[in-house]
């Protein structure tokens, strides 16, 4: 009997990815390389941008779709002629900083209304450990009348795609899979081969694969929160927290990190999902919401130094102007996902500042529905401060001379990310 695995290599099955976002869709592109795929998202919009050979997420050239043997679609029956689907929806928190699980149990839903006897379904959304058994099979097995093990196979294999990265690609890094048996968890690791050139790693359980997907963002977040500390306390010895950093980088083992706003659909999320759970249990975690207090109090952190400057400087608060520079979440990409840049911009027009903000990949409309603000249309004169949030490179070889023909000469240029240390003599100068 051939297996799931020999099928799909020999396009008598067709694999599909639903949920076409910064993590599914350069994993369907990948595979329709190889084998047969179903390119699925619930938005005609999307769907239609993608047929011709357009990435809403700005993050894949048109080349990437050439030789692609796949069918873009948002038609529950046109799914239904996969049988190894794998799941890549966003999972996002609430306003209380709770696990949003909706996009992920709809997702469930899909599935239980598409799949068949023998099929395979495999989840990479960033989930707590124990999500996957616990919420997702349950709805499947519900609506499809099918036994997980017995009927269907479920696993789980964790995204590691990391926006703006052309290096680490889902080919070059090793992934983490699972299965709900061995031999489930044998054709799942099979089918990644195909396209993951780094290899894969067989976790021993669901439960595990969930865990290390999501400790990777932790550790990461409480590195930066210990790095966002220091930076405030640097600060008030007047030391700069960037020549600290590169003086004990030079020790061998010494763990290279830096202060900045943390946000992002990974690391200003996932360590949510770990603390809700381990609540549910019984332990509420310590370290690791420290981390995420401390990371989420940077913005205002931000903008209280920059209105004290302002103040101190004999600036009329109500007719100061700040410029920000840098919407995304990160440098260089389009992704305005929880960007912590929009809770600056807030903290500031709080305090009555007149704000203007600008940003090469960021939209505007994006910017209007998530957050309530829009670009500005163009850097004006006479700012009171310059705070430039995150470090595209287009803005990297700005120097002293522009910064001070849009300022006044009092005036602040935060450079929260050290781009331009030593480079700004004119004007008073600050970074985290």
């Amino acid at each position: 009997m051939e297996s799931v695995y020999d099928r799909i290599v020999s396009k008598k099955d067709t694999l599909a990815v639903i949920g076409l976002g910064y993590v599914g869709l350069p994993i369907a592109l990948e595979f329709a390389k190889k084998v047969k795929v179903i390119g699925f998202d619930i938005n005609a919009e999307r769907v239609e941008m993608m047929r011709n050979k357009i990435d809403p997420s700005k993050e894949l050239e048109s080349s990437a779709f050439d030789n692609c043997d796949i069918e873009f679609t948002n038609d529950l029956e046109v799914l239904k002629k996969a049988s190894f689907y794998i799941v890549a929806v966003p999972t996002p928190v609430d306003e209380h900083n709770m696990p949003d699980l909706v996009p992920v149990k709809k997702a469930s839903e899909t599935v239980g209304k598409v799949i068949s006897k023998g099929d395979y379904v495999v989840f990479e959304s960033t989930v707590y450990p124990g999500c996957t058994e616990e919420d997702c099979v349950p709805i499947i097995e519900k609506l499809s009348g099918l036994k997980t093990v017995d009927d269907y196979k479920i696993g789980y294999s964790p995204e590691r795609i990391n926006p703006g990265d052309k290096e680490h690609t889902i080919t070059s890094i090793v992934k983490v899979v699972s299965g709900c048996c061995n031999d489930s968890l044998e054709n799942i690791a099979k089918v990644y081969e195909l396209v993951v050139k780094a290899g894969v790693h067989r976790a021993s359980s669901i439960k595990v694969a969930e865990a290390a997907k999501i400790i990777e963002n932790t550790q990461r977040d409480l590195n930066i929160a210990l790095m966002n500390e220091l930076s405030i306390i640097f600060n008030r010895m007047n030391i700069n927290t960037f020549e600290v950093l590169e003086a004990a980088g030079t020790k061998w083992n010494f763990l290279k990190f830096q202060p900045g706003l943390v946000g992002g659909h990974c690391i200003g999320v996932d360590p949510y999902y770990l603390t809700y759970k381990s609540k549910e249990l019984g332990y509420v975690s310590q370290v690791i919401l420290a981390g995420r207090n401390i990371n989420d109090g940077m913005a205002a952190y931000v903008a209280k130094h920059v209105l004290q400057h302002i103040i101190q400087n004999d600036g009329n608060v109500k007719e100061a102007k700040v410029l920000i520079m840098g919407a995304t979440f990160k440098e260089n990409v389009s992704d305005i996902r929880n960007s912590k840049v929009a809770d600056v911009y807030k903290e500031l027009k709080g305090f009555s500042l007149n704000v203007d903000i600008v940003d090469p990949h960021a939209s505007s409309d994006e910017l209007q529905h998530e957050y309530g603000f829009s670009l500005s249309e163009k850097i004006d004169e006479n700012y009171d401060a310059v705070i430039i949030t995150v470090p595209h490179d287009s803005y990297k070889n700005l120097d002293d001379a522009y910064f001070s023909s849009i300022t006044k000469p009092y005036a602040l240029v935060a450079d929260l990310k050290g781009t331009y240390k030593n480079r700004i003599k004119s004007r008073p100068y600050w970074s985290l």
